[in-house]
């Protein structure tokens, strides 16, 4: 309990602390699949002006809504010839016992209007996102 409890603070003032991500007003979608104990997972998302939200569901049919804060990278990546990169922390709730939820990961820009990305979320385990730019 006292690791997640850790584990929350330091996602949580990461997000307090980060200024907004260069994103689009136009939110921008996505679908993820994963997988938590043995259970298929899935979750749909939206992004907008560096914060995002995600409703998914999670082992045995926990469902819940994750709120999500993408961060602004030191280095603008496209100076260095690397797509968009953005990293993101959040934190959640789920039913079913399920409880406080906490994520992280990373999309980047695979081409203009598409992206893909990898995360964790301690409810609904390791899931691989795919996305569209509007």
């Amino acid at each position: 309990m006292n690791k997640v409890f850790s584990s929350m603070i330091a996602a949580l003032s990461v997000v307090l602390i980060s200024h907004p991500a260069n994103s689009q007003i136009v939110p921008q979608p996505w679908v993820s699949v994963g997988t938590q104990g043995g259970d298929l997972t899935y979750g749909l998302g939206a992004r907008a002006i560096g914060w995002g939200v995600e409703l998914g569901t999670g082992e045995d049919g926990a469902t819940g809504v994750d709120v999500l804060k993408f961060i602004d990278l030191p280095v603008n990546t496209s100076n260095v010839g690397l797509p968009p990169i953005s990293p993101y922390v959040g934190l959640g709730y789920y039913s079913n016992d399920a409880g406080l939820s906490y994520s992280g990961g990373v999309q980047v820009g695979a081409t203009k209007n598409v992206t893909v990305g990898v995360g964790y979320n301690s409810v609904r385990g390791i899931n691989a996102q795919v996305g569209i730019k509007f």
